[in-house]
C-alpha cells in the first residue's frame, strides 16, 4: 500500500480523495490520469490515512464532511468517514483571506509543532504527501544551513516548513515523498534538494501543471519546431476558487506569474513580450476557471498569424488526476532510492519543474522522457 497524507483540504485535496476512492470502487474510468494503466501500481493500492488544514472550518471534520460541500452526497465515498482533518502549520499562510485560520505553532517553537506532525505521521505509517495549499509568498533559501537557521527562527512560508518536516520525518522514521503542487520553490531550491537527498527522501515539484500553461509550452513547441517567430503573447485565467480569491494579492500572483512565464524563453530560445497569468476572481465562476490565450507569429515572408483559444477548464479535478500518477512515481522512486528530485517526472507534471534552473520543456516532449524513465526504473 500507498498512505498519502493530504496537506491542505481544498477542492484540489477533496477532488483527490473523492476522484481516488471512487477509481478504487470503479464508478469512474481513469480519464485525466495521465500515464493510467502504464504505471504498473494498481489504484486500489493507494490509502489516504491522513488529511491536514489551517481552517478552522475544516479542521475536526472528515474529509467526507468536506466533500459533501463540494459533491452530492451519493457521489461521496463512505470510506472518507473515516479521516478526520488534523490542525496543521499556518505560519500566516491565509494571512489577508477570508478565513479564521491558526496553526500547531500558535505558543510555542516551529520546530516544537514539527516534531508533533513527525510523531503524528510516524504512527499513520505515512509514505507519501501531497501539498496543495493555498498559493503563498516563497522565495528560494539556497541551502541547508540557511533552511535550519530559518526554521529556528520561525521565518518560513508553511510549504518550506511542511517539506522540512517530511525531510524530518524521513531521517527519523522511513524514507518518504513530498509532492509539491503549488508554486513555492522546494524542487527548485538547492538546499531542500539537497536536505531531501541527506535524508533518503524524494521531492517532486514545482506547481502542478494543468490547464493552459501545459498548452501553452506545446503551442510554442510547435511554433518552434516550424521556424515561426513567436512576437507576443497573452495567456490569462479567471477563476472563482479559493486559490484565484488568494492570487488576487499581489505576492502571492507573483509566485504564480514566476511558474507560467519561465516556458517561453525555455523553449523558444529567445525572450518575446508577454503576459501570462492569474488575471482575477470573480466568484461565480467557481472552480471552472476561464482561460484566454492570443499568441502572435511570423510565417514565411514576414505574413503574421495569430492563434485565439478560449477555454473553460475544471481546475481542481485537472491537478487531482496529476496527483494520483505522482502518488505511484514517488512510491517508484522510493524504491530505486532516487532520492532528491527526478527532472524526468516534474519535466511533465510541473509548471516550474526542478532542479534548480532547470529548462521547461514541451509536454509532448517530456512525456517520452517520462515514459523513458519509467521504463528503465520498472
Amino acid at each position: 500500500m500507498i498512505r498519502v497524507v493530504i496537506i491542505g483540504q481544498g477542492l484540489v485535496g477533496t477532488h483527490f480523495a473523492v476522484g481516488i476512492e471512487r477509481l478504487k470502487q470503479n464508478i469512474i474510468l481513469d480519464y485525466g490520469v495521465p500515464l493510467g494503466r502504464k504505471i504498473p501500481i494498481p489504484y486500489k493500492n493507494i490509502e489516504i490515512v491522513g488529511s491536514y488544514d489551517v481552517d478552522n472550518e475544516k479542521v475536526g471534520k472528515t474529509i467526507y464532511d468536506i466533500a459533501l460541500r463540494v459533491f452530492p452526497k451519493e457521489e461521496v465515498p463512505e470510506t472518507l468517514k473515516d479521516i478526520v482533518v488534523k490542525r496543521g502549520i499556518h505560519l500566516d499562510s491565509l494571512k489577508g483571506l477570508p478565513f479564521k485560520a491558526e496553526g500547531i505553532e500558535k505558543g510555542r517553537s516551529l520546530r516544537e509543532a514539527i516534531d508533533q506532525l513527525v510523531d503524528e505521521w510516524r504512527s499513520l505509517n505515512a509514505d507519501v504527501f501531497i501539498n496543495v495549499i493555498t498559493t503563498e509568498p516563497a522565495e528560494v533559501i539556497g541551502s541547508v544551513e540557511k533552511i535550519e537557521k530559518r526554521i529556528d527562527e520561525g521565518k518560513i512560508s508553511a510549504s518550506q516548513a511542511y517539506a522540512y518536516a517530511v525531510a524530518e520525518y524521513s531521517r527519523r522514521v522511513k524514507s518518504a515523498v513530498f509532492i509539491n503542487a503549488i508554486p513555492s520553490p522546494i524542487a527548485n531550491d538547492p538546499g531542500f534538494v539537497d536536505l531531501f537527498r541527506r535524508n533518503n527522501a524524494v521531492v517532486f515539484g514545482d506547481d502542478g501543471a494543468t490547464g493552459a500553461t501545459p498548452l501553452t509550452a506545446d503551442l510554442l513547441e510547435h511554433l518552434h519546431e516550424r521556424n515561426r517567430r513567436v512576437l507576443d503573447i497573452a495567456q490569462f485565467n479567471i477563476g472563482g476558487n479559493s486559490d484565484f480569491l488568494a492570487l488576487d494579492q499581489p505576492d502571492r500572483n507573483t509566485m504564480k506569474k514566476k511558474t507560467k512565464s519561465s516556458i517561453v524563453e525555455d523553449i523558444l530560445g529567445y525572450s518575446v513580450p508577454n503576459y501570462i497569468r492569474p488575471t482575477g476572481y470573480l466568484e461565480p465562476l467557481g472552480d471552472r476557471k476561464f482561460v484566454a490565450m492570443i499568441i502572435e507569429y511570423l510565417s514565411f515572408n514576414n505574413f503574421k498569424d495569430e492563434l485565439y483559444i478560449v477555454a473553460r477548464i475544471n481546475d481542481s479535478p485537472a491537478l487531482a488526476g496529476l496527483l494520483i500518477d505522482l502518488v505511484r512515481l514517488g512510491k517508484i522512486a522510493l524504491d530505486k532510492k532516487a532520492y532528491g528530485t527526478i527532472y524526468e517526472i516534474n519535466a511533465f507534471y510541473m509548471k516550474n519543474p526542478g532542479p534548480y534552473k532547470a529548462k521547461s520543456i514541451a509536454k509532448t516532449k517530456a512525456y517520452d522522457k517520462l515514459l523513458s524513465w519509467l521504463r528503465i526504473n520498472t
